[in-house]
């Protein structure tokens, strides 16, 4: 019998998640498995995997063969490099001691460029966000000063407008001044004579 290690999907469409479990060959995706050794949510940022690394490797030492992205998980997780640690102490080529030392060095170096790579994602992120609301503000003065043109703009031509008026009232006022200071002389208007014929 074939044995896989492989992901069983779970979750909602859109929002999977998916369970990592010893399976024959033969059976469905989500059907039957022998034992499930682990979790794997994708959703999360970054990506939450949980996993029995002492099943993995015990499962791989008994032949189980994993699928591509169970194997890509695997690695991330150590469990590839634990079992090849694993191997050397089985032909003697180290000690057990030695094996746990490398692997938890390797863990710890992997733990650290995680949190690293999350803390620059989060950086990046609130830089973002700074210099977006900086444009934001540039653009918006901008605008505000854009505004304040067209108003004065409008306030001139009011002013102006308002002015050109007052002049008018001030001239027909002076004119209606002016006729009615001025003497009213009455001015003989000709008289035509007949002409003879």
């Amino acid at each position: 019998m074939a044995v896989k290690i492989r992901l069983q999907r779970f979750g909602k469409k859109g929002k999977p998640f998916y369970h990592i479990v010893i399976a024959d060959a033969r059976a469905a995706r989500d059907g039957k498995f022998i034992e499930k050794i682990g979790s794997y949510n994708p959703v999360t940022i970054p990506a939450t995997i949980d996993i029995d690394i002492e099943k993995a490797c015990q499962w791989l030492k008994n032949g189980a063969q994993p699928s591509d992205t169970a194997r890509s998980i695997l690695s991330y997780k150590g469990v590839m490099i634990k079992r090849h640690l694993q191997i050397g102490v089985e032909k003697g080529a180290i000690t057990q001691e030695v094996a746990d030392t490398k692997f938890n060095a390797w863990v710890t170096e992997k733990e650290n460029k995680i949190s690293a790579k999350a803390e620059e994602k989060r950086n990046k992120k609130k830089s973002d966000a700074k210099n977006a609301l900086a444009q934001e503000i540039e653009v918006n003065a901008k605008r505000q000063e854009a505004i304040n043109a067209r108003r004065k703009e409008a306030d001139d031509a009011i002013r102006a407008e308002r002015e050109a008026e007052r002049l008018a009232r001030e001239t027909a006022a002076a004119e209606k001044l002016a006729a009615e200071t001025q003497p009213e002389t009455e001015t003989p208007t000709e008289v035509e004579e007949p002409k003879a014929e």
